[in-house]
């Protein structure tokens, strides 16, 4: 799941916990007696131990029923009833186990009164409160922001329409990127309608590797297409695109308007617990800041000697591929000549990594100042400024170039663009350039599929002594 998807969706759980603490103590206030419940009475209530628990364990189950009720799956596709409909019986079943939670707790306070008035507060609030939500989310996707782009699967009515209502919705943030399909009895109707496929399931492989795609929707008869979704599943969980599928392709009786997540292949922020997604960001933004802050003297002095010892311009900027394939502009301070790009294919005999990537220790283009700066890795540097932009982040894979991208021959390789590339990761701290291309990339996914906030903290410690020792630079 996309960090920014996981940011909402916690401050949504959040938002909705606050709803029914509050919920809880203005039913307490309305119900209990006015002599009773004065405001400096209720400033002075000893609060006992035994109440916060059996509070802590309200929360816990009403939390766990909002999941199982799936108030936080994606509602870009959900209609506002629907939505409503969900949250009262959310509600419901929360006020109904607040109502058991009395009778065996024996707590007088809450009467049959009581729980409609915190049924009626938490009905009111969350269902307000989403619809602010959706408003806002709705106007940010009309105008651009927020796009998911969306694989279709299968080419017959069912998907059609699927596509006819999201693209008759902008504000849903949806851009289709194309059909994927075989030929069939129905593919001429398809072709009537004005749509196009976009590749075959022989192409699919293929057309994944060099196109942003967030989100694939099945719209095929499984039964009789069941190898074309297994081969499907296992090649987005490769790259980590989040998988759809239509209710009527499995019976259900919802209609085929609503979509459901089938697998979230994002692994880095795969926990529920989304508090260290949030710190990781946050850490980003303010690290990031202050080492901008703090270095914006180094970088006068860098800037000017670059411009001092060689002709050209003071930034590298390079085309690199990002999150799901996003292509970003890095920026570097440069360390070669102006034309080294156009340099590299001369050179491509004195590779000495494995792999797509290209490095050679005593690479002839790197300047006498570029070589101190890679040395040091002070030209990596501006890259701060790509995490304060949220194209990368301070820990994450090493963000790629298109040609060393295009060069990848393994598909498991690519599930590392599940996630923002960063500044180090593993293999900065394993001996950098020094150590095989195979490697590399099975050190990027064990932080994939290992990932925690102590693991980020503890390779930011261990970047600093890896530096100074310029072990593998290059």
């Amino acid at each position: 799941m996309p960090p920014r998807r996981r940011f909402i969706k916690y401050l949504a759980k959040l938002f909705d916990l606050w709803v029914l603490a509050v919920s809880i103590v203005v039913a307490l206030i309305v119900c209990s007696s006015p002599k009773a419940m004065t405001f400096a009475g209720f400033v002075a209530m000893r609060i006992k131990l035994a109440n916060c628990l059996v509070f802590a364990l309200l929360l816990f189950v009403w939390h766990n029923v909002f999941v199982f009720c799936g108030l936080y799956a994606s509602k870009r596709l959900t209609r506002q009833r629907t939505q409503f409909v969900e949250v009262s019986k959310a509600t419901t079943l929360a006020a109904i186990f607040l109502l058991a939670s009395a009778r065996a707790f024996q707590l007088q306070v809450v009467s049959p009164r009581f729980v409609l008035l915190f049924w009626f507060l938490t009905t009111f609030i969350m269902v307000a409160g989403r619809v602010a939500a959706r408003w806002l989310l709705l106007a940010l996707r009309s105008r651009g922001r927020n796009t998911r782009f969306i694989l279709i699967v299968g080419t017959n009515e069912r998907a059609i329409e699927f596509v006819r209502q999201i693209t008759g919705h902008p504000e849903l943030g949806y851009h289709v990127v194309g059909f994927v399909d075989d030929d069939w009895a129905g593919t001429l109707a398809f072709d009537s309608t004005g749509y196009a496929r976009c590749c075959s399931f022989a192409s699919l492989a293929d057309f994944l590797r060099v196109n942003v795609i967030d989100e694939a929707a099945i719209y095929l008869p499984l039964r009789s297409y069941y190898e074309h979704a297994a081969e499907l599943v296992a090649l987005c969980e490769q790259h980590g695109i989040v998988l759809r599928f239509d209710a009527q392709v499995f019976k259900l009786r919802t209609p085929h308007y609503r979509v459901q997540d089938l697998e979230e292949n994002s692994r880095i922020l795969a926990s529920d617990d989304l508090i260290p997604a949030m710190i990781k960001r946050t850490l980003d933004c303010l690290l990031s800041g202050t080492l901008l802050v703090i270095f914006s003297p180094l970088f006068f002095v860098v800037a000017v000697l670059v411009k001092l010892t060689s002709p050209g311009p003071i930034f590298f900027c390079q085309i690199r591929v990002g999150l799901n394939k996003r292509k970003f502009n890095i920026y570097k301070f440069r360390t070669m000549v102006a034309n080294a790009e156009q340099l590299q294919d001369q050179l491509l005999s004195m590779n000495e990594m494995s792999g797509p990537v290209f490095k050679i220790e005593r690479d002839p283009r790197v300047t006498p100042l570029g070589r101190v700066l890679r040395n040091t890795s002070i030209d990596e540097l501006p890259q701060l400024f790509n995490v304060l932009k949220g194209d990368m982040s301070l820990v994450g894979p090493r963000a790629m170039s298109l040609r060393d991208y295009q060069l990848f021959d393994k598909d498991w390789q690519r599930r590392r663009f599940s996630v923002k590339p960063g500044i180090t990761c593993l293999w900065q701290i394993h001996g950098r350039n020094s150590i095989p291309f195979e490697e590399w990339m099975e050190l990027d996914m064990q932080y994939i599929d290992t990932w925690s906030l102590w693991l980020d903290l503890k390779i930011l410690v261990q970047t600093v002594p890896a530096v100074l020792r310029g072990n593998g630079a290059a």
